[in-house]
C-alpha cells in the first residue's frame, strides 16, 4: 500500500480553509441577497450554499437524500440530478440553518480526518456522494475546487471580489489548467506537434503538446509554441469552469490566432 498521507493531508488542509473562508463570505451577504443569481444557469446564492451543504453532508457521513427535481432546463446529466437533490431540499430553508449545516457538516469530517487521515491515495473512500467511482485522491483534490469555485460564484454575484490569492485559489487554477492537454487533443482535435502554453497569472506557465497517439502531454514550455495564452488567474477560472465566454481584453493570443480562440471556446472542463 502507498503511504500518500502528506499529499492528501495537504488537500485537507487546502480543503478547510477553503470552507471557512466560504463559510465566513456566507455569513456577510444579507439574506435578501441569497435570492441573487449567479453565474451558474438556475442557481442563486442559496443555491450555491445549499449544494455544498449537501455534499459535505454526506461525506460526513449523513445520510443520502432524495428529492422530486423534475425536468429543470439546467441540468444535463445525471451528476446534474444528483448535485440539484440539495438545492431543492433547501429552498425553503434560512440562510442561517444553511450555514449552520454546513459549518456542522465540515466540522465533523475535518475532525474524523484528522483523526483517521487516508494514507493510500488510489483506495475508494467508505462513504462518496453521488456513487462516484473517485479514489481518495480525487475526491480531495475536488472538494477545495468545488468549494472554492461556488464562493467565487457567491462573490461576483453579490458584488464581493476577493480571495484570489488563497491556497484553494491556487490549487483550482493549476488544478484546472491541467486538462489544457485534454481540451487540446480531445475538444480541439488539433495534430501532432501542435503546442499550447498557458501563461496564467500567479502560476508557472503550463506547456502541452500533441503526441503521436493524438493526446495533449505536458512538455516544458518550447522556445516557439504554437499558440500561447496570457490571462489572469481569475480570467481562467471563469472559462474553465464554464462561467463565461471569452471576455474581450481578458486575454491575449500570441501565435496561431485560429487555435488560440478554439481553445478560449472549449476551455470549460467542469460545471
Amino acid at each position: 500500500m502507498s503511504d500518500d498521507r502528506d499529499e492528501l493531508a495537504g488537500y485537507v488542509e487546502i480543503w478547510w480553509q477553503a470552507v471557512n473562508d466560504f463559510l465566513d463570505l456566507l455569513e456577510e451577504v444579507p439574506e435578501e441577497e441569497w435570492t441573487t443569481p449567479t453565474d451558474l444557469a438556475g442557481w442563486d446564492v442559496r443555491a450555491c450554499a445549499s449544494h455544498t451543504a449537501h455534499l459535505e453532508g454526506v461525506l460526513a457521513g449523513n445520510p443520502e437524500e432524495t428529492a422530486e427535481v423534475g425536468e429543470p432546463a439546467h441540468v444535463t446529466g445525471p451528476m446534474g440530478h444528483y448535485t440539484e437533490i440539495g438545492v431543492v431540499n433547501r429552498r425553503d430553508a434560512s440562510a442561517d440553518a444553511i450555514i449552520n449545516e454546513l459549518r456542522e457538516a465540515v466540522t465533523k469530517r475535518h475532525t474524523a480526518l484528522l483523526a483517521d487521515p487516508p494514507t493510500d491515495g488510489g483506495a475508494k473512500p467508505a462513504v462518496i456522494f453521488g456513487g462516484v467511482p473517485w479514489t481518495w485522491r480525487t475526491l480531495l483534490r475536488n472538494r477545495p475546487l468545488d468549494v472554492w469555485m461556488h464562493e467565487q460564484d457567491v462573490r461576483r454575484a453579490v458584488g464581493r471580489p476577493g480571495n484570489m490569492d488563497s491556497a484553494a485559489a491556487r490549487h483550482t487554477a493549476e488544478y484546472l489548467a491541467e486538462s489544457l492537454g485534454y481540451v487540446l487533443g480531445k475538444k480541439v482535435g488539433a495534430p501532432v506537434g501542435t503546442s499550447v502554453v498557458l501563461d496564467m497569472e500567479g502560476s508557472t506557465p503550463f506547456a502541452f503538446e500533441i503526441d503521436k497517439n493524438g493526446r495533449g502531454q505536458r512538455v516544458q514550455p518550447p522556445a516557439e509554441p504554437t499558440t500561447t495564452l496570457h490571462l489572469d488567474r481569475e480570467s481562467f477560472v471563469r472559462l474553465a469552469g464554464g462561467r463565461c465566454a471569452p471576455e474581450p481584453g481578458k486575454v491575449t493570443v500570441d501565435g496561431d490566432q485560429q487555435l488560440g480562440g478554439q481553445l478560449l471556446a472549449s476551455l470549460a472542463t467542469t460545471p
